[in-house]
Protein backbone atom coordinates (compact mmCIF):
# COMPACT_ATOMS: atom_id res chain seq x y z
CA UNK A 1 0.00 0.00 0.00
CA UNK A 2 1.53 3.36 -1.13
CA UNK A 3 2.07 5.62 1.52
CA UNK A 4 0.08 8.72 -0.36
CA UNK A 5 -2.76 6.61 0.17
CA UNK A 6 -5.76 8.71 2.12
CA UNK A 7 -7.92 5.98 2.25
CA UNK A 8 -7.23 1.93 2.54
CA UNK A 9 -8.94 -0.61 2.86
CA UNK A 10 -7.02 -4.34 3.59
CA UNK A 11 -9.29 -7.51 3.90
CA UNK A 12 -11.90 -5.93 4.75
CA UNK A 13 -14.92 -8.69 5.95
CA UNK A 14 -18.40 -7.57 7.15
CA UNK A 15 -20.33 -10.23 9.01
CA UNK A 16 -24.35 -9.27 9.89
CA UNK A 17 -26.59 -12.00 12.28
CA UNK A 18 -29.79 -12.11 10.68
CA UNK A 19 -32.82 -13.72 12.62
CA UNK A 20 -33.86 -16.49 11.04
CA UNK A 21 -37.27 -16.90 13.02
CA UNK A 22 -40.13 -14.03 12.93
CA UNK A 23 -41.44 -13.10 16.55
CA UNK A 24 -45.01 -11.59 17.21
CA UNK A 25 -44.02 -8.88 20.05
CA UNK A 26 -40.47 -7.43 21.12
CA UNK A 27 -41.20 -8.60 24.70
CA UNK A 28 -41.06 -12.64 22.77
CA UNK A 29 -37.28 -11.79 21.08
CA UNK A 30 -36.12 -10.70 24.48
CA UNK A 31 -37.63 -13.29 26.27
CA UNK A 32 -35.95 -16.16 23.71
CA UNK A 33 -32.43 -13.97 23.73
CA UNK A 34 -32.12 -14.08 27.27
CA UNK A 35 -32.83 -18.24 27.19
CA UNK A 36 -30.62 -18.09 24.02
CA UNK A 37 -33.29 -19.67 21.95
CA UNK A 38 -32.79 -17.65 19.27
CA UNK A 39 -31.08 -18.92 15.77
CA UNK A 40 -29.50 -16.55 13.19
CA UNK A 41 -28.58 -16.86 9.62
CA UNK A 42 -24.82 -15.61 8.83
CA UNK A 43 -24.82 -12.75 6.33
CA UNK A 44 -21.48 -11.89 4.97
CA UNK A 45 -22.13 -8.46 3.20
CA UNK A 46 -18.64 -7.50 2.31
CA UNK A 47 -15.69 -10.89 2.23
CA UNK A 48 -11.99 -9.87 1.74
CA UNK A 49 -12.23 -6.39 0.19
CA UNK A 50 -9.02 -4.63 -0.44
CA UNK A 51 -8.27 -1.35 -2.46
CA UNK A 52 -7.09 2.07 -2.03
CA UNK A 53 -7.49 5.05 -2.87
CA UNK A 54 -4.64 8.57 -3.58
CA UNK A 55 -5.12 11.86 -2.21
CA UNK A 56 -7.34 13.75 -4.33
CA UNK A 57 -8.82 10.75 -6.51
CA UNK A 58 -12.32 10.12 -7.04
CA UNK A 59 -13.68 6.47 -6.87
CA UNK A 60 -16.80 5.29 -7.78
CA UNK A 61 -18.13 2.16 -6.21
CA UNK A 62 -20.42 0.66 -8.60
CA UNK A 63 -22.56 -3.10 -7.81
CA UNK A 64 -26.41 -4.54 -8.19
CA UNK A 65 -28.07 -3.75 -5.14
CA UNK A 66 -26.87 -5.70 -1.99
CA UNK A 67 -23.89 -5.74 -3.46
CA UNK A 68 -21.95 -4.39 -0.44
CA UNK A 69 -21.54 -0.62 -1.28
CA UNK A 70 -22.93 1.45 1.06
CA UNK A 71 -21.75 -1.13 3.84
CA UNK A 72 -18.50 -0.22 2.44
CA UNK A 73 -18.89 3.49 2.86
CA UNK A 74 -20.52 2.92 5.96
CA UNK A 75 -17.10 1.03 7.37
CA UNK A 76 -14.62 3.66 5.94
CA UNK A 77 -16.50 6.68 7.57
CA UNK A 78 -16.74 4.96 11.18
CA UNK A 79 -20.49 4.14 11.12
CA UNK A 80 -19.65 0.69 11.22
CA UNK A 81 -16.81 -1.95 12.62
CA UNK A 82 -15.65 -4.26 10.29
CA UNK A 83 -15.49 -7.86 10.81
CA UNK A 84 -12.47 -8.39 9.88
CA UNK A 85 -9.64 -6.40 8.41
CA UNK A 86 -8.65 -3.06 8.52
CA UNK A 87 -9.64 0.45 7.29
CA UNK A 88 -7.50 3.45 7.08
CA UNK A 89 -8.48 7.04 6.54
CA UNK A 90 -6.18 9.97 6.40
CA UNK A 91 -7.68 13.61 6.86
CA UNK A 92 -11.17 14.72 7.77
CA UNK A 93 -14.32 13.81 6.17
CA UNK A 94 -18.21 14.64 5.09
CA UNK A 95 -20.22 11.92 5.20
CA UNK A 96 -23.20 12.04 2.80
CA UNK A 97 -24.56 8.86 3.60
CA UNK A 98 -28.35 9.21 4.85
CA UNK A 99 -28.90 13.18 4.19
CA UNK A 100 -30.73 14.35 6.72
CA UNK A 101 -29.95 11.77 9.09
CA UNK A 102 -29.15 14.16 11.76
CA UNK A 103 -32.12 16.38 11.80
CA UNK A 104 -34.65 16.94 14.63
CA UNK A 105 -37.59 17.23 12.61
CA UNK A 106 -39.45 19.00 15.13
CA UNK A 107 -37.30 21.68 15.06
CA UNK A 108 -36.61 24.64 12.43
CA UNK A 109 -34.54 24.46 9.15
CA UNK A 110 -32.54 26.92 11.18
CA UNK A 111 -31.94 25.41 14.22
CA UNK A 112 -31.12 22.11 12.60
CA UNK A 113 -28.22 24.22 10.52
CA UNK A 114 -26.71 24.12 13.92
CA UNK A 115 -27.47 21.33 15.13
CA UNK A 116 -26.22 19.28 12.44
CA UNK A 117 -22.98 21.42 12.52
CA UNK A 118 -22.77 20.59 15.72
CA UNK A 119 -22.62 16.73 14.75
CA UNK A 120 -20.32 17.13 12.22
CA UNK A 121 -17.80 18.84 14.11
CA UNK A 122 -17.89 22.39 13.33
CA UNK A 123 -18.17 24.93 16.19
CA UNK A 124 -20.96 27.72 15.99
CA UNK A 125 -19.23 30.68 14.65
CA UNK A 126 -18.05 28.51 11.88
CA UNK A 127 -21.53 27.16 11.09
CA UNK A 128 -22.41 31.51 11.36
CA UNK A 129 -20.38 32.19 8.80
CA UNK A 130 -21.10 29.95 6.45
CA UNK A 131 -24.92 30.28 6.98
CA UNK A 132 -26.11 32.26 4.53
CA UNK A 133 -24.57 29.72 1.80
CA UNK A 134 -26.50 27.11 3.61
CA UNK A 135 -29.43 29.20 2.93
CA UNK A 136 -28.51 30.20 -0.74
CA UNK A 137 -27.23 27.17 -1.97
CA UNK A 138 -30.33 25.08 -0.77
CA UNK A 139 -33.15 27.89 -1.87
CA UNK A 140 -34.58 27.91 1.32
CA UNK A 141 -34.94 31.23 1.74
CA UNK A 142 -38.59 31.53 3.03
CA UNK A 143 -38.23 28.15 5.17
CA UNK A 144 -35.69 28.78 7.50
CA UNK A 145 -38.10 29.64 10.49
CA UNK A 146 -40.32 26.47 9.35
CA UNK A 147 -40.34 23.00 11.17
CA UNK A 148 -38.42 20.62 8.93
CA UNK A 149 -40.93 17.71 9.84
CA UNK A 150 -43.46 20.00 7.32
CA UNK A 151 -40.50 19.60 4.62
CA UNK A 152 -40.84 17.27 1.17
CA UNK A 153 -38.00 14.99 1.50
CA UNK A 154 -36.46 17.17 -1.35
CA UNK A 155 -36.16 20.28 0.85
CA UNK A 156 -34.66 17.79 3.37
CA UNK A 157 -31.96 16.56 1.15
CA UNK A 158 -31.59 20.47 -0.49
CA UNK A 159 -30.72 21.54 3.23
CA UNK A 160 -28.57 18.44 4.48
CA UNK A 161 -26.26 18.82 1.52
CA UNK A 162 -25.96 22.49 1.64
CA UNK A 163 -24.53 22.01 5.41
CA UNK A 164 -22.29 18.50 4.92
CA UNK A 165 -20.55 20.37 2.22
CA UNK A 166 -19.57 23.78 3.63
CA UNK A 167 -15.54 23.67 3.72
CA UNK A 168 -13.49 21.60 1.66
CA UNK A 169 -12.86 18.20 3.34
CA UNK A 170 -10.20 15.82 2.68
CA UNK A 171 -12.61 13.27 1.77
CA UNK A 172 -16.47 13.76 0.87
CA UNK A 173 -18.41 10.30 0.92
CA UNK A 174 -21.75 10.57 -1.15
CA UNK A 175 -24.11 7.62 -1.15
CA UNK A 176 -26.69 7.84 -3.70
CA UNK A 177 -27.25 11.43 -2.81
CA UNK A 178 -27.48 12.82 -6.75
CA UNK A 179 -30.43 10.34 -6.95
CA UNK A 180 -32.51 13.09 -4.79
CA UNK A 181 -34.43 16.30 -5.72
CA UNK A 182 -34.93 17.93 -9.18
CA UNK A 183 -32.82 18.24 -11.96
CA UNK A 184 -31.95 22.06 -11.34
CA UNK A 185 -30.45 20.49 -7.59
CA UNK A 186 -28.60 17.50 -8.85
CA UNK A 187 -26.59 20.00 -11.30
CA UNK A 188 -25.64 21.99 -8.49
CA UNK A 189 -24.55 19.19 -6.54
CA UNK A 190 -22.57 17.70 -9.24
CA UNK A 191 -20.60 21.57 -9.63
CA UNK A 192 -19.96 21.80 -6.06
CA UNK A 193 -18.64 18.26 -5.88
CA UNK A 194 -16.38 19.29 -9.05
CA UNK A 195 -15.02 22.44 -7.37
CA UNK A 196 -14.32 20.51 -4.31
CA UNK A 197 -12.18 18.07 -6.66
CA UNK A 198 -10.55 21.33 -8.27
CA UNK A 199 -9.05 22.03 -4.45
CA UNK A 200 -7.84 18.55 -3.57
CA UNK A 201 -11.20 16.67 -1.66
CA UNK A 202 -10.90 13.03 -2.46
CA UNK A 203 -14.60 11.84 -3.22
CA UNK A 204 -16.12 8.26 -2.64
CA UNK A 205 -19.48 8.02 -4.60
CA UNK A 206 -22.12 5.61 -5.27
CA UNK A 207 -24.40 6.06 -7.81
CA UNK A 208 -26.36 3.73 -9.91
CA UNK A 209 -25.86 6.44 -12.67
CA UNK A 210 -23.01 5.24 -14.62
CA UNK A 211 -23.28 8.40 -16.45
CA UNK A 212 -22.86 10.44 -12.92
CA UNK A 213 -19.60 7.85 -12.23
CA UNK A 214 -17.90 8.31 -15.47
CA UNK A 215 -18.55 12.52 -15.10
CA UNK A 216 -16.84 12.37 -11.31
CA UNK A 217 -14.84 9.15 -10.69
CA UNK A 218 -11.30 8.41 -12.27
CA UNK A 219 -11.38 4.79 -10.50
CA UNK A 220 -13.87 2.40 -9.39
CA UNK A 221 -14.09 -0.71 -7.31
CA UNK A 222 -16.99 -2.92 -8.56
CA UNK A 223 -18.52 -5.10 -5.77
CA UNK A 224 -20.41 -8.06 -6.66
CA UNK A 225 -22.16 -10.29 -3.58
CA UNK A 226 -19.62 -8.58 -1.19
CA UNK A 227 -16.72 -9.57 -3.53
CA UNK A 228 -14.62 -7.01 -5.31
CA UNK A 229 -14.96 -8.13 -8.88
CA UNK A 230 -12.66 -5.14 -10.48
CA UNK A 231 -10.75 -2.06 -9.52
CA UNK A 232 -9.07 0.12 -11.71
CA UNK A 233 -9.66 2.64 -14.44
CA UNK A 234 -13.23 4.18 -14.30
CA UNK A 235 -14.06 4.61 -18.04
CA UNK A 236 -12.72 0.61 -18.87
CA UNK A 237 -14.86 -0.60 -16.12
CA UNK A 238 -17.81 1.05 -16.44
CA UNK A 239 -17.25 -0.25 -20.45
CA UNK A 240 -17.49 -3.63 -19.14
CA UNK A 241 -19.98 -3.11 -16.01
CA UNK A 242 -22.16 -1.66 -18.48
CA UNK A 243 -22.44 -5.09 -20.66
CA UNK A 244 -22.50 -7.08 -18.21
Amino acid sequence: MGNDAIVTVDQVSMKFNLSSEKFDSFKEYVIKSIKRQVSYDEFWALKDVSFEVRRGESLGLVGLNGSGKSTMLKIIAGVLKPTKGLVSVRGNMAPLIELGAGFDMDLTARENVFLNGALLGYKRSQMEAQYEDIVRFSELEEFMNVPVKNFSSGMVSRLAFAIATIGIPDILICDEVLSVGDFHFQEKCEERIGKMQEKGTTILFVSHSLEQVRKICDKIVWLEKGHLKMFGDAEDICKIYAES
